[in-house]
């Protein structure tokens, strides 16, 4: 359940910041105890926003503040 809480975070957070940007959760299956925020561009690379992966304990650390994700998407398509 914290992994959703703080994936509808992170969305939310994203929507609010660039309402035209789409948002998917998960679309294919997430590694397992993961969290991790990409960036899918129109030509098809990948932005890696925010990994959960090396961080922690506790478990707190895997999870980003959704600013933080919403300022490095903001860098990532200035």
């Amino acid at each position: 359940r914290v992994y959703g809480r703080n994936a509808a975070a992170v969305s939310e957070a994203l929507r609010g910041a660039m309402a035209h940007l789409p948002v998917d959760i998960n679309p294919r299956p997430p590694r397992r105890n993961s969290f991790e925020v990409s960036l899918l561009k129109e030509d098809g690379s990948t932005v890696e926003l925010w990994s959960g992966i090396g961080k922690g304990p506790p478990r707190k650390l895997k999870f980003p503040q959704p600013e933080t994700v919403v300022e490095a998407l903001k860098s990532s398509l200035a």
